[in-house]
């Protein structure tokens, strides 16, 4: 009989511990995140949140940035999202237009670099780290086809990259629009969809996606992927045969930004999210992904980004870009839409 009491027992004081932890599991706040973050970053930025805020439970809703900010707006009449961590400042703005985002200043504001974050008192949302243009560039395919390395956009035009360059998609990349919002404002528009009448020309494929082009041109389907740093320094530390270009006239860029959308019903779990998301703590997980961070002095010196990274950014104006985006996209497509990969 004792086999049998002592598994009573055990039940019984199992029964308990359930009903015990029951409230406190059911305490949890669950906070729904909508992110255009890669999805090999996410991991480490939840566990870094939840050492500080145990909690609360992170719900992501991830996609690229084109897409992300598509929906966002398509559910501006009854938002599901709680906060938008990780969306490009350029979609932010807009949201911030549109009236859709709690103005907070999160803890520890001040040390967050003036350019990096919303103008307004307090501020609709706030920027986490830059992140920039890069080709990525295979040494071993392009020697197969005696394709030189690029040093400027412009040689990208050249009858040598036809048929080896892949790029992302502006509607739906947030890489893809800052490229074309950056040629345009360095050259002016005349100029700049000039130059992307001769890249056109050059192109394969517009890929739905920032990193898949350095993915395609790491694995050697394409000799040469307009992409960012972080994905061409992940592909490389993998082994890929690539090597980075960081174009002279300069690289487009957009920040990584953080907001709480203002039909919240969790507040005070959302507002944790953003103090956390300014934090050392959190400034140092993203240095160890991208050249730049918002706060000035925790940046990191990554490798195979060059020392001078910052000076190289174009003068990016978000709220031009923001305003002129839905123009810019339709004479984009109007132009370039034949050759976007299918979705």
């Amino acid at each position: 009989m004792k086999p049998a009491h002592g598994i009573a027992w055990l039940a019984s004081v199992a029964a308990l511990a359930l009903a015990a932890a029951g409230p406190a599991a059911a305490q949890k706040t669950q906070l729904t995140v909508y992110t255009a973050l890669e999805t090999d970053q996410l991991k480490a930025y939840q566990e870094g949140f939840n050492k500080a805020h145990p909690d609360i439970e992170i719900t992501w809703v991830r996609d690229s940035t084109g897409i992300i900010t598509a929906k966002i707006l398509a559910e501006k009449a009854a938002p599901k999202a709680d906060v938008i961590m990780g969306v490009a400042a350029t979609s932010m703005a807009i949201f911030a237009t549109e009236g859709m985002l709690m103005p907070y200043a999160p803890a520890g504001l001040a040390r967050v670099a003036a350019q990096y974050r919303d103008a307004a008192n307090p501020p609709a949302w706030v920027g986490m780290d830059v992140w920039g243009a890069t080709i990525c560039f295979n040494t071993v395919e392009a020697a197969k086809r005696n394709i030189p390395k690029p040093e400027t956009w412009r040689d990208l035009t050249k009858p040598a990259y036809k048929g080896q360059i892949v790029m992302p998609h502006p509607a739906s990349s947030g890489t893809g629009f800052f490229d074309v919002s950056a040629w345009l404002q360095l050259w002016g528009e005349a100029d700049g969809w000039k130059f992307m009448d001769g890249l056109h020309e050059n192109i394969a494929q517009y890929m739905h996606s920032g990193s898949r082009p350095c993915a395609a041109a790491a694995a050697g389907e394409y000799a040469l992927g307009i992409s960012f740093e972080y994905r061409a320094n992940r592909e490389k530390a993998r082994g890929a045969p690539i090597d980075l270009v960081f174009p002279k006239e300069g690289l487009g860029w957009d920040l990584e930004a953080i907001g709480i959308v203002k039909t919240t019903t969790k507040a005070d779990a959302a507002k944790k999210l953003l103090d956390w998301s300014i934090s050392d703590a959190a400034m140092a997980l993203y240095a160890k992904n991208f050249a730049i961070v918002a706060v000035p002095g925790l940046s990191e010196k990554l490798p195979n980004v060059p020392a001078d990274y910052g000076s190289r950014l174009v003068k990016n104006d978000f709220a031009w870009a923001a305003k002129n985006r839905d123009r810019i996209l339709a004479e984009w497509s109007k132009r370039y839409e034949s050759k976007a990969a299918p979705k």
